[in-house]
């Protein structure tokens, strides 16, 4: 199975059009367009009755004292967590590309509805996806302007003072079920709990970002 994306090369900077934020001189950082990035997958294995997608930054600092902190930065040596960006299941196989954009075109305060989806796909076909929530939940828990469940996706935004360049990982799993027996808001981490022993295959990709302005250049050249 093999998953690419046309919106980033792999490897690669992830366009700040894709970002929950971007690089902004005077205030470090602005919010972005934050578009769901296009994704494409083929060879989906005989047998496959449903696909599910995460996207994850596996290099989020595991402390947040540090964390956009005027005159501190954040060690690349600093012990790194996961951080869920995007769930999505009950895809079925008939799908085979989401284009840019679809699931996500801004910047939405208080989050995304959901968990169903529908996306209907050229011959007018309508199918009932789910979103899980996404991390930003716990992350804007305490502010007020934008508290909420945060369905679907909500792309790039690392510590602008981090020294490390986070990666982002796009993962789709060919399960054995047509249906995740997950009911309600659920998470990235309760997810991968439960498609094990459900996976015949998995691919991925995966894209760099960084908001940091001494190393993002890093990123282009």
């Amino acid at each position: 199975m093999r998953i690419w994306s046309d919106s980033f090369i792999e490897g690669e900077a992830i366009p700040p059009e894709c970002a929950f934020a971007a690089i902004d001189p005077a205030s470090h950082v602005r919010l972005s367009s934050n578009r769901s990035p296009h994704l494409g997958w083929e060879d989906v294995p005989p047998g496959t009755k449903s696909l599910v997608l995460i996207c994850h930054d596996p290099d989020v600092p595991s402390s947040s004292d540090r964390v956009n902190q005027e005159g501190k930065f954040i060690p690349d040596t600093l012990p790194r967590v996961d951080f869920f960006h995007w769930s999505l299941v009950d895809i079925p196989i008939v799908l085979k590309a989401f284009p840019e954009g679809v699931f996500s075109d801004m910047v939405t305060p208080h989050g995304k509805p959901g968990p169903l989806v529908p996306f209907t796909i050229k011959n007018g076909t309508e199918h009932q996806l789910r979103h899980g929530i996404n991390d930003y939940t716990t992350w804007f828990a305490g502010d007020p302007d934008m508290v909420g469940e945060y369905y679907g996706y909500d792309g790039p935004c690392p510590p602008w003072n981090d020294e490390r360049v986070h990666t982002y990982v796009f993962t789709l799993y060919a399960l054995d079920i047509s249906r995740l027996p997950l009911e309600g808001s659920f998470t990235g981490a309760r997810l991968r709990f439960a498609i094990r022993g459900h996976i015949l295959d998995e691919a991925r990709t995966f894209g760099m970002y960084s908001l940091n302005p001494a190393i993002a250049p890093s990123l282009t050249t």
